[in-house]
């Protein structure tokens, strides 16, 4: 998958252009729409870590995929009705964003598994996300249970042309993920993960740069 090995590349060089390791940085392939032959074929092309963003498309993959050595991540909203499944199916999900849901997947996760909270970080109506004031609740309540491992945060920043446009919004999650002592930074698509690895993502979302655009 040349798409593949072109984006492994970028990923190398913006992590070196910022003094990063590499390493440090976990390219997640997205993978809402595509069919698990292409799913197939980027594992053995080295992806590892497959983000998945609707509940009912994703299980008939992961029961077809589970003899892969894949690590399975929810990047999609979660509603509460289906909080349960999410957490049976998944071993990460970026999106948790009010008291309600954390207290439904603490309740129901018969795993560890791990949390980020997505943090909404601009006026857009459409896009979920927990106010930057709602944090230190929503850590507590995550943190008192078990089963969630919080691990950092998660953003999806307004679409803008510009990449650049977008480092002021990679600034601000990096900037609360140091003032609450979190390590984990889900940032950055396939338009801007280079900028989102050179503000301190750890973790960088790309589907359309793999796969191409979605059918």
């Amino acid at each position: 998958m040349e798409a593949l090995v072109d984006i492994q590349k970028r990923i190398r060089d913006a992590a070196i252009r910022s003094g990063r390791d590499p390493q440090s940085v976990t390219l997640i392939a997205v993978t809402k729409t595509v069919p698990v032959d292409r799913i197939r074929e980027a594992a053995t092309c080295g992806v590892r870590n497959v983000g998945e963003s609707r509940l009912q498309d994703s299980i008939p993959k992961l029961e077809e995929l589970k003899s892969l050595a894949l690590t399975w991540h929810f990047i999609g909203h979660v509603q509460t009705n289906k909080a349960k499944k999410v957490a049976e199916s998944f071993d990460w999900i970026h999106s948790v964003d009010r008291q309600e849901l954390a207290d439904k997947l603490g309740r129901s996760a018969t795993k560890p598994l791990s949390i980020l909270i997505e943090v909404k970080l601009h006026d857009e109506p459409s896009k979920s996300g927990a106010d930057p004031s709602e944090l230190p609740d929503l850590i507590r309540t995550i943190r008192g249970y078990d089963s969630l491992q919080l691990r950092g945060f998660m953003s999806v920043p307004p679409f803008l042309e510009s990449p650049e446009d977008v480092r002021p919004y990679f600034r601000k999650l990096r900037d609360l993920a140091v003032r609450h002592e979190l390590p984990e930074l889900s940032m950055g698509m396939t338009h801007d993960f280079e900028v989102a690895i050179e503000e301190g993502a750890t973790m960088v979302r790309v589907g359309t740069g793999i796969f191409g655009k979605r059918s």
